[in-house]
């Protein structure tokens, strides 16, 4: 059975005493569903937020890392040293580093195979543009995102992959995603899978949704019979709101 996931992404935001703050705040809220919580503070925060929620069921997880084990990589992390202070899950391939940063998928098959190899989880972001989606391309761009980084894993090793589907189209942009059209590139992302792997990892991958998950809208997402979860953006830095969207299910 597929696991239900929240994760949210702090993204560039919380110095160390706000981290404290909200994760003061989070640990007062109440969980009443059966999902997974995750939790994605800044690189400086992640540290003091494990030690925090350590006895928690509350994980704490990486924005990003370098596909090399060390070396002369000036202001870059790498799979070992998140190991080391206790992160085991880290994201990959967000929107925001492909646009920002110019990750390839290339490039992210690397920091694949390296978290993997340090036998960390994966969060594997992936998503198409709004001119993608306005020419009808979205699909070819998503299938093309997931299989240069992802395909030449073996099927084993999925059991350690956590999908994420963010619409990019719908996230600032005053686009809205609808819950139907997030079921639809889910579902086609779930054969994607399927076509490539066969029934036992189409079947057991939880895909995550990553456009603008809000209280208001997250039970009628979740309902959706392929989606997950939720890769939580700016929602995830208020604790009422990130528990609340964790309840939907």
């Amino acid at each position: 059975m597929r696991k239900h996931i929240v994760a949210g992404n702090w993204k560039m935001n919380n110095d160390l005493p706000q981290t404290e703050a909200l994760i003061t705040e989070l640990k007062a809220q109440q969980l009443t569903s059966d999902a997974k919580v995750m939790i994605a503070p800044t690189f400086t925060n992640l540290w003091p937020a494990f030690e925090a929620l350590r006895q928690t069921n509350i994980e704490v997880i990486a924005q990003n890392m370098h596909f090399a084990d060390h070396g002369a990589y000036t202001g870059e992390v790498s799979a070992r040293m998140l190991k080391s202070i206790g992160i085991s899950t880290v994201i990959l391939g967000h929107s925001e580093r492909r646009a920002y940063f110019n990750e390839s998928d290339d490039l992210l098959a690397k920091k694949v195979d390296a978290a993997l190899e340090n036998k960390m989880d994966v969060i594997f972001c992936f998503g198409e543009e709004l001119e993608d989606r306005k020419s009808g391309n979205h699909e070819h761009i998503v299938e093309n995102q997931i299989k240069n980084a992802l395909f030449h894993l073996e099927a084993s090793q999925f059991k350690n992959i956590v999908l994420a589907y963010e619409p990019v189209w719908a996230i600032g942009t005053g686009e809205t995603a609808s819950p139907e059209q997030a079921q639809e590139m889910h579902a086609f992302i779930r054969q994607t899978l399927f076509d490539a792997y066969g029934e036992d990892v189409a079947n057991a991958t939880s895909i995550l949704y990553g456009g603008s998950v809000k209280p208001n809208n997250a039970k009628e997402i979740f309902s959706k019979p392929d989606v997950d979860g939720g890769l939580i953006g700016g929602a995830a830095l208020n604790a009422e709101d990130f528990f609340a969207i964790i309840n939907a299910f």
